[in-house]
């Protein structure tokens, strides 16, 4: 894949914006993104953070979301910029 311009995921339903992060760290474990992550507020079941432009590598997303009814969950995936 090439280089995205952001990250955004879709969860089941609305988030709790203070305490849900979106994490892209490169293969060293240093972290890529500049901007925080938010949810947008049209779609409260949706979180995106921007990105710079990554040159080719391994990259990993980390994310923790509290849903509005306060289950929490997080988890991750990678994905490689070619």
């Amino acid at each position: 894949m090439s280089s995205p311009a952001k990250v955004r995921i879709l969860f089941d339903g609305p988030l709790e914006p203070s305490f849900t992060t979106l994490t892209v760290t490169d293969a060293s474990g240093k972290r890529v993104n500049v901007d925080k992550a938010s949810v947008d507020p049209q779609q409260p079941a949706v979180v995106s953070v921007a990105l710079p432009p990554l040159v080719a590598g391994h990259y990993t997303v980390h994310w923790a979301a509290v849903a509005s009814d306060g289950h929490r969950t997080h988890g991750d995936y990678s994905f490689d910029v070619k």
